[in-house]
């Protein structure tokens, strides 16, 4: 679930709490069909839930779980890149 960058910048973006798909699709980049695609499979995999407002949906992590995970990964990424040696030109 998590090798999608689309649905990491999702997780990222819901870290702030409950956004709606056309908000979640301009923070990613995507089109909002593109976007409740993804959403759909992070709900199947039980990662965010949904609240109905009227017609609007709006979206919520289910835990800090997956929020962990993508936190944990870019900081080992960021300690990598910070540790790998200069390139000399």
């Amino acid at each position: 679930m998590l090798a999608d960058a689309t649905r990491i910048r999702i997780i990222l973006a819901l870290r702030a709490g409950e956004l709606p798909v056309n908000t979640l699709a301009e923070i990613a980049g995507k089109s909002p069909a593109a976007v409740s695609q993804h959403l759909a499979k992070l709900r199947l995999a039980k990662m965010v839930l949904t609240r109905q407002e009227g017609t609007r949906v709006f979206y919520r992590l289910a835990n800090t779980h997956a929020s962990d995970l993508v936190s944990d990964a870019i900081h080992q990424a960021e300690h990598i890149v910070a540790a790998a040696p200069g390139h000399e030109h």
